[in-house]
């Protein structure tokens, strides 16, 4: 084992791995009329291979038996972490190939050979090597975290009449220079300090490399002819809203459709009947952020239903998708949502909560979506990965705005800006846009979080992954976020919108509250005077450890946090006048890192706990941005989301 990618990882993935998106559409399972899905949520068999070389797995072929079979098995929640669910400290640092197995029972007419339907298996997200077979059969291997994707399992399902199936899933979590996020491993060889075999994963990113099937694993059936994709664009014409729409139909070249745009209220306010057009609504409710409207997050509903010859038989499929129409564009100051100013008043977040790690947790979704209601917060950042497509759809719901981020974080060295990283960034905005392209609560896409873009490949780096990401979707302006110098920013001149993080007296001026309004102010005029773009204060803050008082303030305590803000603030209140658009606390809640001196069972910047607990500061932040959302004109009542 070297530094690099270890030789655990090279002994199977690569043999198998290119850096090509998933083919196909990746429209999120529904059950329609025509469409069924059996989600596998719950306990999975689990066993990590704690093998020297983590190659056990594959050298004795565990997939192709019962887990059980070939050792010691454990009980593995899915979707959770596997880090914190054990008392076992090995697993919870575990680094290398983990298995999961799952016995699914198939309904029987999903057997069917002729006409079955067609049945597939989908992982929401598995961190972050994936490979999955299917009673012992190869289906598909995935790289990469946060983003879902799928095996068509038709043929075995439907050549073995056994009413159930075993699902056995490899996760493997180690990062390489050349994965996103990026890391590296360091085996330390020498036995009078260290264990025989003693490696560890190094990171550049500050969070913990949480790691299992994070999302739910899903089978669904879908007719042998189907609709496979649907890509929906909107514009305003003075009161008409025009929703253009592409359906793509797999399995026949003979198929007919209608497609039906109907109200909240279920009637149809617009139809076509051809697999690409405009459908134009009259009077159209539009899509409006969170406390700018007093019906924010309208969402109308299109109907697509199919009907296709293949062979001897006709097969139809329906399918329904979420529209809210809306316009973005940004201008040299000024970032426009249905052509009226749009200021970001909200927060960075993680999917990150106890025990569960970063698995999907519907209790703390809902918990956060009414804190964030509570503070009066418009918009968040992905930071520093995609969500899951569960927390995305209650943004489109309720008005809250996305700036959607890869999961770029950490591309601090040399090697990680070569052609085979770039491959496969490309790779990753492929399949964000194609997940999220639809989505009215994403107006932006940002490519990366704090990259070292001031190395000398940065440049080309940055300008062949932003022009990628607006051709996949010029609809949308992208960015990524920098923490480098004005002046030497390589990537800067390609963004729309410049993104920029500071911690002026935490990781510098450390204690000196009197720097902020000075080297803040300085910041926006440079980075304003250089590109002419407009800017949103993507991360600022101080750690706080609960209860910790002092006055004067202190580093840490409720009061520090506090001033920190309010310094912040006052240059704000001045430049949003300007061309700041925005501004992003960072952070929500608390989250956990790995272990170090600087940082207390996790990072402590949340204006809430990691149990969602306010801070001193989340009630400044509160009375801020209800006082900001009170200019809109349409501030609605302190109640619960619609």
């Amino acid at each position: 084992m070297t530094a690099g990618r270890p030789s655990f990882i090279l002994s199977f993935c690569l043999a198998c791995s290119a850096c090509v998106a998933l083919k196909g559409g990746m429209l999120t399972p529904r059950e329609t009329p025509t469409r069924e899905l059996k989600e596998l949520s719950g306990v999975w068999k689990f066993r990590a291979d704690f093998s020297p070389n983590r190659k056990r797995g594959f050298e004795e072929q565990w997939y192709k038996r019962r887990l059980e079979e070939s050792g010691p098995v454990i009980d593995m929640p899915v979707p959770a972490s596997f880090n914190d669910i054990t008392q076992d400290v090995q697993l919870r640092d575990f680094i290398g190939w983990v298995w999961y197995e799952r016995e699914a029972s198939i309904p029987h007419h999903w057997t069917l050979r002729d006409p079955g339907p067609r049945v597939l298996l989908r992982v929401g997200s598995a961190h972050y090597y994936s490979v999955v077979w299917v009673n012992g059969v190869l289906v598909t291997q995935h790289e990469g975290g946060h983003l879902p994707f799928e095996a068509d399992i038709t043929s075995l399902v439907q050549s073995d009449p056994s009413p159930s199936c075993r699902i056995t899933i490899a996760v493997n979590n180690t990062l390489s220079l050349h994965s996103l996020p990026p890391g590296t491993v360091t085996y330390n060889p020498d036995t009078s300090r260290y264990p025989p075999g003693y490696f560890v994963q190094n990171i550049d990113f500050d969070f913990f490399n949480y790691a299992g099937i994070h999302r739910p694993v899903i089978l669904y059936a879908t007719p042998k002819a189907y609709i496979d994709d649907i890509t929906v664009t909107t514009k305003i014409n003075e009161n008409i809203g025009l929703v253009l729409y592409n359906v793509s139909i797999e399995g026949s070249t003979e198929a007919t459709m209608t497609v039906t745009l109907c109200d909240k209220k279920g009637n149809s306010v617009a139809t076509g009947s051809t697999s690409s057009g405009a459908l134009k609504v009259p009077d159209a409710n539009l899509w409006w952020p969170y406390l700018m409207h007093k019906d924010p997050g309208y969402l109308y509903t299109l109907e697509v239903h199919m009907k296709a010859k293949s062979h001897l038989y006709i097969f139809e499929d329906q399918y329904t998708l979420p529209v809210g129409i809306r316009t973005v564009r940004v201008t040299e100051n000024e970032f426009l949502i249905n052509e009226k100013q749009f200021y970001f008043h909200g927060v960075n977040k993680h999917e990150d909560s106890d025990i569960r790690g970063k698995g999907l947790d519907w209790p703390l979704i809902i918990k956060d979506f009414n804190l964030l209601h509570w503070l009066g917060a418009n918009s968040f950042r992905t930071s520093h990965y995609p969500y899951s497509e569960e927390i995305m759809d209650l943004c489109d719901k309720y008005g809250i705005v996305v700036i959607d981020e890869s999961p770029g974080v950490g591309i601090k060295q040399v090697e990680s800006f070569d052609n085979q990283s770039l491959s496969h960034h490309l790779v990753v905005m492929e399949e964000l846009v194609r997940r999220d392209k639809n989505r009215p609560s994403v107006v932006m896409w940002s490519v990366a979080n704090e990259p070292a873009s001031e190395l000398p490949p940065a440049g080309y780096y940055f300008k062949t992954v932003i022009t990628h990401t607006k051709a996949l979707d010029p609809a949308r302006p992208v960015t990524f976020v920098s923490n480098s110098h004005f002046a030497r920013d390589k990537g800067a001149p390609y963004v729309d919108v410049i993104c920029v993080n500071s911690y002026f007296s935490w990781y510098h001026d450390s204690g000196h509250l009197e720097v902020i309004q000075i080297q803040l102010n300085t910041q926006f005029e440079d980075w304003y005077k250089t590109y002419h773009k407009p800017i949103i204060q993507s991360e600022y803050g101080a750690d706080v450890v609960p209860g910790l008082h002092s006055d004067p303030p202190l580093m840490f305590t409720e009061e520090y946090q506090k001033a920190v803000m309010q310094e912040y603030h006052a240059v704000f209140d001045v430049k949003r006048k300007e061309y700041v658009i925005g501004e992003l606390i960072w952070n929500f809640a608390d989250f956990m890192t790995v272990q170090s001196t600087t940082r207390v069972v996790g990072n402590k910047k949340g204006i809430f706990t990691r149990q969602r607990q306010p801070k001193a500061g989340a009630f400044i932040l509160r009375d801020r941005y209800w006082n900001l959302a009170n200019e809109t004109g349409h501030l609605p009542p302190r109640s619960r989301f619609p």
